[in-house]
């Protein structure tokens, strides 16, 4: 699981906060990340104590993690809807809940989980939050659109950068085959605008900007942890 940001205790306090939410019957979405995974942890333990739940991973990582903590998994088309999502963030406001994601290259996978939940729980550490979005926005796009997109990301005032693998020559590659573009607008002032007009270039799968899902937020810190909802 990437890490970044923040301290473990930090990230753990957030996590467990969401994890504390479910409830015996419910399907639950597993994020992917560094926080997200102290929730995995923490509903691993309840399960062995008996909660009964189902869950539904995000990513590879997400997957593994939840079979090493034996919760028992489903995959997206055996269920009828996801209860509650948990997943990080690699920035959020909270006065709205707006959030990019995609740090992990698993923001596809996380948005699909996303909008079939009813709750949306994002847990983070402060490093995570802001008053305005400004982190680069992650954009899955089919190999061989990533030109072509990377050029209308151009047009919308960003600038796209093929992100590259550190452990192996050539790009990072998503679960599901694809690239990411990493596109840098600085400030985004109007976020679902420009979500919009990401989702409707051909060639991208999907993007990082996570627009009016959160349902809640949990930031984790020394002290203890801050729940928001929406």
């Amino acid at each position: 699981m990437k890490s970044t940001g923040g301290t473990e205790a930090q990230k753990r306090r957030a996590g467990e906060a969401a994890a504390n939410a479910v409830e015996s019957g419910m399907v639950v979405g597993l994020g992917t990340g560094s926080t997200a995974a102290h929730a995995i942890r923490a509903l691993g333990e309840a399960v062995e104590s008996g909660l009964d739940i189902v869950g539904v991973p995000t990513s590879f990582g997400a997957r593994e993690l939840a079979i090493d903590c034996e919760i028992p998994l489903v995959g997206l088309d055996e269920v009828d809807g996801i209860d509650l999502a948990i997943d990080g963030a690699d920035q959020i406001v909270l006065d709205s809940g707006n959030c990019i994601k995609g740090g992990g290259a698993a923001h596809s996978r996380e948005k699909l989980v996303a909008s079939a939940a009813d709750d949306l729980h994002i847990v983070v550490d402060p490093t995570k939050t802001i008053d305005v979005l400004d982190h680069t926005v992650a954009v899955e796009v089919l190999p061989d659109a990533h030109t072509v997109v990377a050029d209308a990301i151009d047009s919308l005032g960003g600038d796209a950068t093929l992100r590259r693998a550190s452990d192996k020559d050539g790009p990072v590659v998503t679960d599901n085959g694809n690239l990411v573009c990493d596109a840098e607008f600085g400030r985004i002032d109007e976020p679902a605008s420009l979500a919009t007009d990401l989702a409707t270039i051909p060639g991208v799968v999907e993007h990082g900007l996570f627009v009016e899902y959160a349902t809640a937020v949990s930031v984790g810190s020394d002290e203890g942890v801050s729940t928001t909802t929406y």
